[in-house]
């Protein structure tokens, strides 16, 4: 579902089949295209993921890769997979699922395309509480940094929620204040970065184009954790946000309370995106498309969560791929290879929405 200012909500006829345990507890709806095109991105990512781990300055074989990570292959080979190439792609993958889950989320909240973490705001209030911690505190271990973006994703969606809330919160209400934040906060940041020591500037600064490069375990393990908790409580959140696609009358109806669920939809994205933000940096733009090439591939009428969240991994670790081998042996932040896409798709995506109107 999709709506721009002035125009209804499309309401798409849900399809697949329910399957319900014995008791009527527990329900799924399964879905066929759904099922063929999750299948599909999972081919994909793994066949990316195999081109990442076999390719670079030490060129290494796919036996001899499949080997090393079932505990054999050739020697010198163990390191560099497991300790350089495997948990780089590990996080990329996992970024791209908190992205996409997030993304999806958002636009499901404000019904509309441009409902982005990166377009709201939060990404950006992430990124500013990661450079207060670096360029102020002084704090620039892996822990300060993400603790820093996890809280200034938090503070940043309070003040959004507060400034957009009138008698509940509208989309289009709480994407034009998250502009208007981000804009401020990305303000901010600048001057943040003109007052700063050239060496904590330039530090700073490789952090907010978003990169994967130099990602190890320490990185890995806590991002992971921390999905094992949100993804699942963001599927365990998926019906009512499919019923508040509907309206907040029929979300009522339902016996869903409108604003309580929002926010808790808000929270749980919020988290997301932070955490993604706290590995890799502010990543640009996939959050923006992984939901909405989902939905167009599975044909979905519902926020398809799942899908959305293999596509923001192969978004991601398809442009970290090109980021590492374009201009090899020069290896680009993967926020380059991602703004540089993501533009494009979003001057598609404006002149489609300004054609519908």
């Amino acid at each position: 579902m999709s709506t721009v200012h002035g125009r209804r909500p499309v309401v798409r006829p849900v399809t697949g089949k329910v399957l319900r345990t014995r008791t009527g507890a527990v329900s799924l709806r399964f879905d066929a295209r759904s099922f063929a095109v999750g299948a599909l991105l999972l081919v994909a990512i793994a066949a990316v993921g195999l081109a990442s781990l076999t390719t670079g300055s030490y060129r290494a074989s796919v036996p001899d890769v499949v080997a090393t990570l079932f505990g054999g292959g050739p020697g010198g080979l163990d390191f560099i997979v497991h300790q350089l190439r495997l948990p780089r792609l590990l996080v990329a993958v996992m970024v791209g699922v908190a992205l996409g889950v997030s993304g999806a989320m958002f636009q499901s909240i404000s019904r509309n395309p441009l409902g982005s973490p990166d377009v709201i705001g939060f990404t950006n209030g992430s990124a500013t509480g990661a450079l207060v911690v670096i360029l102020l505190l002084g704090g620039g271990s892996l822990h300060g940094v993400a603790a820093g973006a996890v809280a200034g994703g938090l503070a940043t969606a309070a003040v959004v929620y507060a400034l957009a809330f009138r008698r509940g919160v509208q989309g289009f209400r709480l994407i034009l204040t998250g502009i208007g934040t981000s804009a401020m906060l990305a303000s901010f940041n600048a001057y943040l970065l003109t007052r700063a020591a050239l060496a904590d500037a330039q530090t700073a600064q490789l952090w907010l184009t978003g990169s994967l490069n130099g990602r190890r375990w320490e990185h890995a393990l806590p991002l992971a954790l921390a999905l094992l908790v949100l993804v699942p409580a963001a599927l365990a959140l998926g019906r009512r946000m499919s019923l508040l696609e509907m309206g907040d009358e029929t979300a009522r109806a339902r016996g869903v309370p409108a604003e309580p669920a929002r926010l808790a939809l808000l929270a749980t994205s919020v988290g997301l995106v932070s955490v993604a933000t706290a590995a890799a940096g502010p990543i640009a733009f996939v959050a923006l498309a992984a939901p909405q090439l989902a939905r167009r591939l599975t044909r979905s009428a519902g926020a398809g969560l799942l899908p959305a969240a293999l596509m923001g991994a192969l978004l991601l670790t398809a442009g970290d791929l090109a980021a590492q081998r374009v201009l090899a042996p020069t290896q680009l932040p993967v926020g380059v290879a991602t703004a540089a896409l993501g533009g494009l798709y979003l001057a598609w995506l404006l002149g489609r929405e300004w054609r519908r109107r």
